[in-house]
């Protein structure tokens, strides 16, 4: 059987049946419980300062209504973080590099900050629509291009997120495939390809991490244009 480059993108299946629901729930084993020891146990107590920090970077640009959105928006960054490393673990399935599933993440919290604009400040939301100040004959198409430009904001999220990973993952496999080849031919450029698969892993676990906070970063900004 032939593989390509590409098939470590499919969702692992057995039998017939996809196991992309359990790959994207896994992580969620990770954390830890609450239990009687929940404060004196060192790993709760750094998950506790982690998720601290999150929101606090996250909630002082917003005003305090929207601090209401503080759990959906750390747990969304939580999740995405741990997803986004795990995916590089040797035999693992990344969920997120389906763009499928990040539109499914992206659309709905986009249109709900949308949403929440329209409903508490319907002027200043269809506002941005138009720049103050602009010349009558350039509003019709300043309102076209405004309304492109806040359509696609969910697709930039979704396409950010899912090529940013594929391509970090496409880069580790062609270089790991060369390290492996040139191994038994030149071992002196093998090991120079392996120096640079480690820099390059390295890299992608910083890439990891940054892509998931940008994408609940710009969520956060859409629902500070909408409060």
């Amino acid at each position: 059987m032939n593989l390509t480059l590409f098939d470590q993108f499919s969702p692992p299946s057995i039998l017939g049946v996809s196991l992309l629901l359990l790959a994207t729930l896994f992580p969620a084993l990770l954390l830890p419980s609450p239990n009687n020891r929940w404060i004196s146990n060192r790993l709760s107590t750094l998950q506790s300062w982690f998720l601290l920090l999150i929101t606090k970077q996250m909630m002082i640009p917003l005003n305090k209504n929207s601090h209401k959105w503080a759990a959906i928006l750390t747990s969304l960054m939580v999740f995405l973080l741990l997803i986004n490393l795990l995916g590089l673990l040797p035999y693992t399935f990344t969920p997120t590099t389906q763009l499928s599933m990040n539109m499914a993440l992206a659309f709905p919290l986009w249109f709900a900050t949308l949403l929440t604009g329209l409903r508490n400040q319907p002027s200043i939301s269809l506002g941005h629509l138009l720049p103050e100040g602009t010349p009558t004959l350039l509003i019709p198409a300043l309102i076209v291009i405004e309304t492109i430009s806040l359509l696609i904001r969910p697709l930039a999220l979704g396409v950010r997120l899912t090529a940013n990973l594929t391509a970090g993952h496409l880069l580790i496999q062609l270089i790991s495939t060369a390290t492996a080849t040139l191994l038994p031919i030149m071992p002196a450029v093998s090991v120079l390809t392996a120096i640079i698969l480690f820099l390059l892993t390295i890299l992608e676990v910083a890439v990891a991490m940054i892509q998931a906070y940008v994408f609940v970063l710009l969520l956060s900004l859409y629902l500070q244009e909408n409060t």
